[in-house]
């Protein structure tokens, strides 16, 4: 389970911000990829609290809503489709944690970063692999960009039904790509995600 060592070391070397920070949706092939940053207490017990990708989507909802009641600062942004096939995807995942990290209430003096990636980042940062299942602050992050983007999933579907993202999440099932054999792509899909409609 994730705790605060990592938040408690940074601490002692004189950080007083720490923020956590993850993204949500950088293998679909629709949406834009969200990323989150997230301050929390030093020590804040959130039962439950652990990698987005292990809880269930009624658990991610719950927890979501305490962290934005007890988190010091949080934001979430984004990387549009057209940025992820302007920029590629990992430059735009970067782009939205920059966006994350710089639109915090309370500006953090370091971030820890989900991954092993983290370009042009404002503050000082260190990368975490599997962050969100080591770092409080990251898992936090984790779930707020999760719900975040399960959540524009939902209203994609209301506005183009016939793909189905309200059940796949824009990832590329078989029913995701016989859509989009039958309808071609709608103007959220991720032109560069889809060269596959060419073979």
């Amino acid at each position: 389970m994730p705790d605060y060592h990592l938040e408690k070391e940074l601490a002692l070397r004189g950080y007083s911000y720490i923020c956590g920070v993850d993204e949500a949706g950088r293998g679909p092939l629709s949406g834009p990829v969200v990323a989150a940053a997230c301050i929390l207490p030093i020590d804040l017990d959130i039962p439950m609290l652990n990698d987005s990708k292990k809880l269930t989507p009624k658990r991610r909802e719950l927890l979501y809503d305490e962290i934005l009641d007890k988190a010091i600062a949080y934001s979430i942004a984004e990387a549009s489709s057209e940025e992820i096939d302007s920029l590629n995807i990992l430059n735009a995942t970067m782009l939205a944690m920059r966006r994350a990290i710089e639109g915090l209430s309370l500006a953090a003096d370091f971030a820890l970063i989900d991954g092993n990636c983290a370009r042009d980042i404002p503050i000082p940062c260190q990368t975490v692999i599997s962050g969100d299942a080591i770092s409080a602050s990251i898992s936090a992050a984790s779930i707020l960009a999760k719900v975040t983007r399960d959540r524009l999933c939902l209203l994609d579907d209301e506005r183009y039904p016939e793909y189905g993202f309200a059940k796949h999440k824009g990832y590329g099932t078989k029913a995701h790509m016989d859509a989009l054999r039958q309808n071609g792509p709608c103007p959220i899909h991720r032109r560069s995600f889809l060269k596959f409609l060419d073979s």
